[in-house]
């Protein structure tokens, strides 16, 4: 085979993998051996590794100890539905983060008090270090983790309020709009960017991806007359999940 100018291991990987995607090896299917690719496609054994270092980190292989390298099963993605800032019928959290009327599933969450780090405090336009609530939410459908949340709120807005922590109280899981209206705070906007990254061990330890799987990362921030008073890192495997808005039309 000959090979232009891309480099030789990505030229192997690009064909494993449309052989993967044609179902030319389909899943539980193992991957051609070092030696194999090396002798098919005239390559070193350096790059022979390298391409199959690539298919690992898409996600696409995994090491099985002792046995050699698979072809993993092609999830079909889900999607996760974004309606705004106030879900019909309730808003609760789960209902907050996954807005399909359709969806079902559970959530675990724990609060602790912290102090804001730098990046958390220029998102909250606090000062670093100022006390926040931490809370940390991991959803489950059909029993399956699909989703992490770490939220923060400044402890200057519900500090020694009744709805300083988000699961309990009198409005406890009612999501942020209704818990601030409790306490005249009018949350009026809310914004969200969207980014990729690699997950970190400790995400991908809970939702089940391997190293090297990439991640959805939605940063969401509420604000009150253009005070932030709560931002949060939704953290969703992108393998799994599409992300689809539903803005209305003013």
């Amino acid at each position: 085979m000959t090979f232009g100018e891309q480099p030789a291991y990505l030229r192997v990987a690009g064909d494993l993998r449309q052989k993967i995607v044609d179902g030319q090896l389909p899943p539980h299917t193992r991957l051609p051996s070092q030696a194999r690719i090396r002798q098919e496609y005239g390559v070193s054994d350096t790059v022979a590794l390298e391409a199959r270092k690539v298919l690992m980190a898409e996600g696409l292989v995994e090491g099985r100890s002792g046995s050699g390298t698979y072809v993993r099963e092609r999830p079909v993605p889900r999607r996760i539905s974004r309606s705004g800032y106030r879900p019909a019928g309730g808003a609760t959290p789960f209902r907050q983060e996954q807005a399909d009327e359709e969806g079902r599933g559970t959530w675990e969450s724990s609060s602790e008090q912290s102090e804001a780090s730098v990046a958390v405090a220029e998102r909250l336009g606090v000062e670093p270090g100022e006390r926040v609530m931490c809370t940390r939410y991991l959803y489950r459908e059909g029993g399956e983790a699909m989703m992490l949340s770490t939220s923060w709120e400044p402890l200057a807005v519900t500090g020694r309020t009744p709805v300083m922590l988000p699961e309990e109280g009198p409005v406890g899981g009612m999501g942020v709009v209704e818990r601030m209206r409790a306490i005249d705070v009018i949350v009026d906007n809310v914004t969200e960017e969207v980014g990729a990254r690699p997950g970190l061990a400790e995400e991908l330890l809970v939702l089940g991806g391997v190293p090297g799987h990439v991640v959805l990362v939605v940063q969401r921030t509420f604000y009150a007359s253009g005070r932030p008073v709560e931002t949060a890192d939704v953290v969703i495997p992108a393998d799994r999940y599409r992300v689809a808005y539903h803005l209305p039309v003013k």
